[in-house]
């Protein structure tokens, strides 16, 4: 008799435990308008193929960096074509209820950063591009650890 009290017991603490929760969470709404990062990943991609960026590439950092899950790099054709890439990616996902997006370099437009939190986008000019080949640093495997001896 003692272990059904026992039992019944638990699973009034762990339905009461359910219940604050509940009631903690964020709403639905909210929840619907965060998006995954394969999602942002997937419209920021799509945003980039309108704009007419060059030379797209998108990197998985996930297990290598803490900054977020993947990285964009790609290339504009002129610091024009740079900064007006940028300015699309940030007005459409502001659109989509992204609101925390953060940008560096717009007055320049050699390179442009937009981190739109798990994404993060580097539009570059052509010879920038090659000169710091970010896609060579960040696809490198992590290298395995090694013992001193």
């Amino acid at each position: 008799m003692v272990a059904g009290t026992q039992r019944k017991d638990r699973d009034l603490t762990i339905r009461t435990a359910i219940r604050r929760i509940q009631r903690k969470a964020p709403p639905a709404e909210l929840m619907a308008a965060k998006a995954s990062s394969a999602h942002l990943l997937s419209s920021i991609l799509s945003i980039l193929d309108d704009a007419k960026a060059e030379n797209v590439v998108a990197i998985e950092i996930a297990g290598k960096s803490s900054l977020g899950d993947h990285m964009v790099v790609a290339s504009g054709r002129s610091q024009r074509h740079v900064g007006a890439a940028a300015d699309q990616i940030v007005q459409k996902l502001k659109e989509e209820g992204y609101h925390r997006i953060r940008v560096e370099g717009m007055p320049t437009c050699d390179w442009v950063l937009v981190d739109a939190g798990d994404v993060i986008v580097h539009i570059f000019r052509p010879e920038v591009r090659e000169f710091y080949n970010l896609e060579k640093m960040w696809s490198a495997d992590k290298p395995s650890d090694v013992m001193a001896s």
